[in-house]
């Protein structure tokens, strides 16, 4: 049993809602399919900073707000940010040893398994993607990561989220 005291919860609470607040933040239209994919990236990091505290199940209710504030169909999103999640967990140790920049290789490729994921669901509904951009968020949410990873570390040692 974890007797251990655990703090930050706000932290982590607080840096979600402004993912998704991230998200839902208007885009000029030639900016949309441009938009990073902030809730599966700060998931990412939970995942890999605390896996005793953020797991599959954030992940899930995350995705259930995605898909209630994006207007998509009820679980679109929460699958995909749940397989993330599971990703991200089994993944973790290893991931957080890497450099900057081969963490930000590996973020593409976890946002491309979950716009894949968001892809098959489209597909089985008969939406297909607009263009070539649908995988522009991988690119700028790897280009993105360095500058994410280190102000959500600053603030988990700032405010000791253990």
């Amino acid at each position: 049993m974890n007797t251990e005291k655990q703090h930050g919860g706000g932290v982590i609470f607080f840096s979600f809602i402004v993912a998704l607040m991230l998200t839902a933040m208007p885009l000029p239209e030639w900016a949309i399919n441009w938009r990073p994919a902030w809730v599966a990236m700060v998931l990412i990091y939970w995942c890999m900073a605390l896996p005793h505290r953020v797991g599959i199940g954030v992940g899930w209710l995350l995705g259930i707000f995605l898909d209630v504030l994006q207007g998509t169909l009820l679980g679109q999103n929460a699958i995909g940010l749940a397989i993330l999640a599971f990703l991200t967990l089994k993944s973790h140790q290893r991931v957080r040893m890497y450099p900057l920049v081969q963490q930000a290789l590996v973020i593409c490729l976890f946002v491309v398994v979950y716009q894949l994921l968001s892809l098959w669901v489209r597909g089985i509904m008969g939406i297909p993607p607009r263009s070539w951009t649908y995988w522009m968020p991988a690119f700028t949410s790897m280009v993105l990561w360095p500058w994410l990873f280190i102000i959500l570390r600053d603030l988990r040692r700032r405010y000791h989220v253990s």
